[in-house]
């Protein structure tokens, strides 16, 4: 049974791992902030007035999590002991509908990194050009809401569980170029060359199960259990052979301690291309500019492919019925023979094996689609209002948001703005601010404030996010 233990544990740390991993997030609330050196990022049509070359590491890092539950929504104060101890949802002093008032039923969680490494804008060719090196990452986590259902009080009734996880992490070479067409349109793009530095995914699909209490009856179907890597020097290996289940078929599974990291490197190679246009409807509507663009539309064909799989198992418990405890009883099984039973149900219920090893496969980044408008007050032009629709396409991981901004650039050299958005994980409200002074540039923004964490530190829900950097600009 302690194998068994140990063998589920691992199973589900490797789920854990490639959700815990850190698309890139430049943040929303600077679309429309003037002398944000980094707006190209956002749009690639949008180009500066300056020279700028970013200090190495410093010049853009921004780190944001978005999710629709987070750590308020399992752990609580026990409201019969003076909000003290912390307890988890599950404990009996938590209602059933007190613990289920955060859960969804799908309930997502993602963690988005980037960091330029080094990044450069000048004028040239006609138009603004920019150089960049970055390194980008993006993970997700969906769970279902069944999960923390059935956790909380059994009833009569099959839950069903569909939940996966996926990471990828990849260094970018960007090549953009934004330029004037006409007096009203600007359109610009980017070629980005993408080294893969390491993917994982990890999906559920069809897992259920069935509990009747009047019955003393659970029966637990695994579904179709799958995990993919895509990481040079990561190698799986299943256990020796001679291993058996209680019944003496043969055991085969994954020997998580067996698993090697050999090194590392490059595990894949990819283009994208970015495309924004920017349009003056100063013609009809004084002040008025309307914009578009898509980020990140591209593949990364991943090599290094290990499967781990499991196809679909039943375990059934039915109670330790008609169970005789003395030899010298005729009558029933033995205690022994039927623990030894589900032991091995449940080996087979959480068995991996490892599949298809060294096979590479193309992957599609998550692209993401701007549209926005820019209304510059005819009371003061120094500010100006901004509408930002923005969508990411990215299966179960994707999200939508529509964010409302007031920019200001009082000075020549200062430029603020604040933001509020509606998005697929609830509001939030942003603040940036830029200084541009000639020789040094520095801003930092944020589209979702951190709040209340925990004593560790751990924000307290889902969604918060920072971006910074600092430039040398000329």
């Amino acid at each position: 049974m302690k194998a068994l233990i140990k063998r589920y544990t691992l199973a589900l740390a490797i789920a854990g791992l490639a959700a815990g991993t850190a698309t890139a997030q430049t943040t929303n609330t600077g679309y429309y902030t003037q002398g944000y050196e980094f707006r190209h990022t956002l749009n690639p049509a949008f180009g500066n007035e300056t020279f700028y070359v970013s200090i190495p590491a410093l010049g853009n890092i921004g780190v944001k999590m978005q999710g629709n539950f987070g750590v308020e929504d399992v752990l609580f104060k026990n409201p019969n002991q003076g909000g003290k101890p912390t307890v988890t949802f599950m404990h009996p002093d938590i209602s059933y509908e007190e613990a289920m008032k955060g859960i969804n039923d799908k309930n997502k969680f993602r963690f988005d990194f980037d960091m330029s490494l080094i990044s450069v804008g000048f004028k040239g060719l006609g138009g603004y050009n920019t150089v960049e090196l970055n390194a980008r990452a993006n993970a997700g986590l969906y769970l279902p809401g069944d999960l923390f259902r059935m956790a909380k009080g059994l009833t009569n009734k099959t839950y069903s569980f569909d939940f996966g996880a996926q990471a990828m992490a990849y260094a970018e070479l960007a090549l953009g170029h934004s330029h004037q067409i006409t007096k009203d349109l600007r359109v610009g793009g980017k070629l980005k060359f993408l080294l893969g530095i390491g993917m994982a995914q990890f999906e559920v699909e069809g897992m259920q199960a069935d509990f009747r209490a009047d019955q003393n009856t659970w029966v637990m179907r695994s579904g179709t259990v799958k995990a993919e890597t895509y990481m040079k020097g990561l190698t799986f290996k299943n256990n020796a052979p001679g291993e058996t289940f209680k019944d003496g078929s043969p055991d085969v599974h994954v020997d998580f301690g067996e698993t090697d990291v050999d090194g590392g490197g490059n595990s894949g190679f990819g283009m994208a291309v970015d495309m924004g246009a920017e349009y003056n409807l100063g013609d009809v509507v004084k002040g008025l500019k309307v914009n578009a663009a898509i980020r990140d539309l591209g593949f990364i064909s991943w090599s290094n492919k290990s499967v781990l799989q499991q196809q679909s198992q039943v375990f059934t418990f039915d109670g330790f019925k008609d169970i005789r405890v003395k030899d010298e009883n005729p009558q029933g099984t033995k205690i022994e023979d039927k623990a030894d039973q589900y032991e091995d149900q449940l080996s087979r219920f959480v068995n991996l094996q490892v599949g298809e090893t060294g096979g590479s496969q193309a992957k599609w980044l998550a692209a993401t689609m701007n549209i926005g408008a820019e209304y510059q007050m005819p009371f003061y032009d120094k500010l100006t209002a901004g509408l930002l629709l923005q969508h990411r396409f990215d299966g179960e991981y994707s999200w939508t948001e529509a964010r409302l901004s007031a920019n200001v650039a009082p000075l020549k050299v200062l430029s603020f703005s604040a933001s509020g958005a509606i998005n697929s994980f609830g509001g939030n409200f942003g603040l940036m601010a830029s200084l541009h002074q000639s020789g040094f540039a520095f801003f930092i923004g944020s589209d979702h404030f951190i709040g209340k964490t925990t004593k560790q530190g751990v924000p307290l829900n889902s969604k918060s996010s920072v971006t910074m950097g600092m430039n040398i600009s000329f």
